[in-house]
């Protein structure tokens, strides 16, 4: 199971940190609120990869990594959370924004 969750970890953190990568680039051109939410919600998303990589590789096993009543958990659901909604709520409203001016 480890080996299966590192490799999708690994494979999901290339697109996701293209996609942060465009963000941060899209943020520092024009500084919208929109923009740093897109670049907030990306940063939670790579937080995401990265508890199931540390999962995968069995770091800080304190954190529970896999249970469901763990620090990790809850660091992983609230990040997939947050992550989604801000970057959603970022795109859609750049998007009206944009398309108003």
């Amino acid at each position: 199971m480890s080996d299966a969750t590192l490799l999708k970890a690994l494979v999901l953190l290339v697109p996701l940190g293209i996609v942060f990568s465009w963000s941060a680039v899209l943020f520092f051109r024009a500084k919208t609120i929109w923009h740093f939410l897109q670049l907030l919600g990306t940063g939670c998303l790579i937080v995401v990869v990265l508890t199931h990589l540390f999962e995968a590789l069995d770091l800080f096993p304190w954190m529970g990594w896999g249970s469901s009543q763990s620090l990790g958990h809850y660091l992983d659901l609230w990040s997939a959370a947050l992550g989604l909604t801000l970057f959603s709520v970022g795109s859609v409203c750049q998007a009206l924004t944009k398309r108003r001016a």
